[in-house]
C-alpha cells in the first residue's frame, strides 16, 4: 500500500488560513501517520488494503473546497467472461496470425542447426517433476466432490426443471432467463426443483488413451474406447496410476523417423520395472450411505474452507499440467480431448456440423474448457430479502462452488470479489435505484 499525504501550512499559500476552510487541519499529530488502518478515518472498507491509493487536496481562492481523489489498482466490479452462443465459434487462445508468425520465426532460427532431442512428454516419457502435482489434482477433485455432497445438505441449491441453470439460496431467483422448452409460455420464468452434484460440477468426459502418442481414435472406435472425466484423464497422462485405466509408460524416448512417424526404443535390455508405491494414497468417492451433513456451524465453516481450497488446488494444478500435456477443445461444442491431437469421431452436433461432416474443429483449450465453472447469481444476504428483478444490474455472479462455500461461511478469495461485486452498494428499493447516476 502506497499513500501520499500532502501537508499544507498556512504560510505557504497566500490567502489561506485555517478559518477560511471549514475543516482545515491545524496540526497533524505523529500518531496519525503511524495509524495501521488509515482508511478507517475516511469511512473506507478494509478491503481497500493492498491497493495503491493516492490522496490529493486541491485548494483555490475562488472555490474553497478540499476534493478527495481515490485511485485503486483493483477494479471494483468486473463482468463475467463472454458466453458464446451456439452460432458463434470460440476464439483461439492465441490469434492464428501470431501462431503463424511464431512458426516462421521458429523455422528461421532453427535453420542449419542440428535437431534437438524432444523433451518430455513429447518424447513419450512422463514429466517426473509433475507426477506429485498430478496426484494432488486427482485427490483435490475427489475431496471437492465429497465435501460438496455434505455441504449441499445444509446449503440449498435449486435447479431449473427445463434448462441447465441453477441458483444457490433458499429459493430460486426471479429473473426471466429460462431458455428451455415452452419458455415462451412461462414468459422465461424458471421452475425450480432439487439439484444434484452434476448440476454444480459439469460432468465433462474425454476418451481414455492407452498411448497418448498412438494413432488417433477413428469414428468406428468411438464406442469401444472408455470415457473418463477430463480432469482424471489429464492426471493419468501426468503420471497417476489407476488400475481400471491402464496406460503405456515408456522408459526410453521414442525415435522419430518422420514428421508424424516414430518407433519405440528397444527396452529389452532394461530390467523389469518394479512396482512403486504412489507418492500419496489415492482418495475415493464416498458412497451415498456415508454422506452426512456437518453437525455444527463451526464444522460447516471448516468444511466450506476445505472445499474452496480443494477447488483452487484443482484448478491451479490442472493449469500447470496443461502447459506441458496438451488439451484440445472443439471450437463449436464442449467436446474435450486430452492429447496432442484430437480424435476423428464424427459426433459434433453444433452449428453447421453438416458442412464439417460431424468433424470437430480442434483448437488449444484453456482452463475453463477443461473445468467449466457454472456461474450463479451471488446472494448478498441469505437471511435478507430475496433478489429483486429490477435490481439485476447491481448483483454479481460467481462459480457455483464459490457461492456455496461463501454461503456456508468461507472467506471469498480476492480474485472473485470483483465479479461478485462485493464492493458495490445495492439499493434498498427500486426508487433508490432510479436515483443512481
Amino acid at each position: 500500500m502506497s499513500i501520499t499525504y500532502y501537508a499544507i501550512s498556512s504560510g505557504t499559500v497566500s490567502g489561506f488560513s485555517p478559518k477560511s476552510v471549514p475543516f482545515a487541519i491545524h496540526s497533524i499529530p505523529k500518531r496519525q501517520f503511524l495509524n495501521p488502518n488509515p482508511f478507517s478515518r475516511f469511512g473506507f472498507s478494509p478491503s481497500l488494503q493492498g491497493t495503491s491509493i493516492e490522496f490529493r487536496v486541491a485548494i483555490s481562492k475562488e472555490r474553497r473546497s478540499l476534493p478527495l481523489v481515490v485511485r485503486s489498482d483493483r477494479p471494483q466490479n468486473e463482468d463475467l467472461p463472454k458466453q458464446y452462443t451456439r452460432r458463434e465459434k470460440k476464439p483461439f487462445p492465441v490469434p492464428i496470425v501470431d501462431l503463424r508468425r511464431a512458426a516462421r520465426e521458429r523455422v528461421k532460427n532453427n535453420k542449419d542447426k542440428p535437431k534437438r532431442p524432444l523433451p518430455p512428454p513429447k518424447n513419450g516419457m512422463v514429466v517426473k517433476s509433475l507426477v506429485p502435482l498430478a496426484y494432488k489434482v486427482y485427490n483435490a477433485r475427489i475431496r471437492l466432490i465429497n465435501n460438496l455432497h455434505r455441504l449441499m445438505k445444509v446449503v440449498r441449491v435449486n435447479a431449473c426443471g427445463w434448462c441447465n441453470e441453477i441458483h444457490v439460496g433458499p429459493y430460486g431467483h426471479p429473473f426471466k432467463s429460462c431458455k428451455g422448452p415452452n419458455a415462451s409460455q412461462r414468459k422465461g420464468l424458471h421452475e425450480w426443483t432439487n439439484s444434484v452434484i452434476e448440476d454444480v460440477i459439469v460432468p465433462l468426459e474425454a476418451y481414455h488413451l492407452y498411448d497418448r502418442l498412438g494413432k488417433r481414435i477413428r469414428h468406428d472406435e468411438r464406442f469401444s474406447i472408455p470415457r473418463v472425466p477430463a480432469v482424471v484423464e489429464l492426471c493419468i497422462q501426468g503420471g497417476v496410476e489407476i488400475p481400471e485405466f491402464p496406460t503405456k509408460r515408456r522408459r526410453k524416448p521414442i525415435i522419430r523417423i518422420g514428421k508424424s512417424e516414430f518407433v519405440d526404443a528397444d527396452e529389452t535390455e532394461l530390467p523389469d520395472p518394479e512396482p512403486q508405491p504412489p507418492p500419496v494414497p489415492l482418495l475415493t468417492e464416498l458412497p451415498v450411505s456415508e454422506i452426512t451433513p456437518p453437525s455444527s456451524e463451526e464444522e460447516t465453516v471448516s468444511l466450506a474452507e476445505e472445499t474452496l481450497q480443494a477447488w483452487e488446488e484443482m484448478r491451479a494444478g490442472a493449469k500447470k499440467l496443461m502447459r506441458l500435456y496438451r488439451v484440445r477443445v472443439c471450437g463449436y461444442c464442449p467436446e474435450v480431448h486430452v492429447g496432442p491431437t484430437g480424435h476423428k469421431a464424427q459426433n459434433c452436433g453444433a452449428f453447421k456440423h453438416q458442412q464439417r461432416n460431424g468433424q470437430h474443429g480442434w483448437q488449444s483449450a484453456v482452463l475453463d474448457d477443461l473445468i467449466p465453472p457454472r456461474y450463479v447469481w451471488h446472494v448478498p444476504d441469505v437471511n435478507g430479502p430475496p433478489l429483486q428483478r429490477e435490481l439485476r444490474s447491481f448483483y454479481g455472479q460467481a462459480p457455483a462452488v464459490v457461492e456455496i462455500c461463501a454461503q456456508a461461511g468461507a472467506v471469498v478469495p480476492e480474485h472473485y470479489r470483483a465479479t461478485m461485486r462485493l464492493e458495490v452498494g445495492i439499493p434498498s428499493s427500486v426508487k433508490e435505484a432510479e436515483m443512481v447516476v
